[in-house]
């Protein structure tokens, strides 16, 4: 079985094909960070336009890379939320005309589903039960994971998520746009542990997550000492020791409290090297496995996309006609698959 992967939750258009015994047959991906840099932000309007003007052509190629043919593919799946809801409109209409016009199913993804199986496109794939730490520009959140469609919410951000910290603590900076890759690259050039900041919500129990406080830390410690460039480059790094540290501890009780012995950590911010690196060590202490998918399927991709709408399209899930979008659309609500 083979099946068209759409994503277009915010500023990337992603396509891949995949094929249940081959595997990924060909993956595309048009970013809009050069767009919307000039505003510093994701701007909506523009983001839905610009998935108009570049899905199709990616559609195309795709198809052409995995040297196929449309009549060879036997379903779609598209991004249906969470996200912008115009963009994610831009993917369900174009991936359910296509499947009608075709005559092939189509499927709607939840996003972060999308992302929690990224790591399965590897070639060790994490075995059920695991924790997942879900960790992007717009969630933050540990979620246990069962099975497919198994999916119990832990902890997750009660306002800023982690990756949305980061780039709003680099515009503070005065860093280009996307700033959380680039505060990153400047905490790279800083010392440890010159400025101390909170980790927050660790000294008491729980699994949420609250970074906004720590974004208002480090305004105050950028308005007060930040004039050069090495001091810059030490609250980065203080900062970005602040987070990983925060998600290293969440996820260190989430394991304790489930008694797992397996990690999954998906999202733009998995991509981080620090966190990468506590993790590791985290990991061996408790005599466990951390999973992450490669760097080009941490961010918004086609491919977990098509992956995960391929696992729900085998076990008889199909979308009517009717095209939705969900720009809210909580993960502990999807069922296992054909249920």
């Amino acid at each position: 079985m083979r099946l068209l992967g759409i994503e277009t939750s915010c500023d990337e258009t992603g396509i891949a094909i995949y094929d249940d015994e081959q595997g990924l047959l060909s993956h595309t991906l048009y970013s809009q960070v050069k767009l919307h840099a000039d505003y510093g932000g994701v701007v909506p309007e523009l983001a839905s336009r610009d998935h108009v003007r570049k899905i199709v052509p990616l559609i195309k190629q795709a198809i052409a890379d995995a040297g196929i043919e449309p009549k060879e593919l036997d379903g779609i799946a598209y991004t249906a939320g969470p996200g912008l809801v115009g963009a994610l409109l831009v993917g369900a209409c174009v991936g359910r005309s296509l499947a009608f016009s075709w005559d092939i199913p189509a499927v709607a993804v939840h996003h972060m589903e999308g992302h929690l199986l990224a790591p399965m496109l590897e070639d060790t794939p994490p075995e059920f039960p695991f924790v997942a730490l879900l960790v992007s520009g717009g969630h933050t959140m540990l979620v246990q994971v069962d099975g497919i469609g198994q999916y119990q919410v832990l902890g997750e951000s009660i306002d800023d998520a982690a990756g949305e910290a980061f780039d709003k603590t680099a515009k503070l900076m005065g860093l280009d746009y996307p700033g959380g890759p680039m505060l990153s690259k400047l905490a790279e050039q800083g010392t440890a542990g010159r400025f101390k900041f909170p980790r927050p919500m660790c000294d008491r129990p729980g699994l949420d997550f609250s970074f906004s406080g720590l974004k208002t830390f480090a305004a105050n410690t950028i308005a007060a000492e930040g004039d050069d460039e090495q001091t810059r480059a030490d609250i980065a790094r203080a900062f970005e020791d602040a987070v990983v540290d925060t998600l290293a501890i969440k996820c260190r009780r989430a394991l304790q409290q489930t008694g797992l012995k397996r990690l999954v950590v998906a999202g733009g911010v998995s991509a981080n090297r620090h966190l990468r690196e506590q993790l590791k060590v985290l990991m061996d202490k408790q005599k466990g496995e951390v999973f992450y998918p490669r760097n080009e399927f941490c961010t918004d991709n086609g491919a977990m996309i098509a992956y995960a709408g391929m696992q729900r399209l085998k076990a008889g899930e199909t979308e009517p006609l009717m095209v939705k979008g969900q720009p809210r659309w909580p993960i502990d609500t999807l069922t296992p698959p054909g249920q």
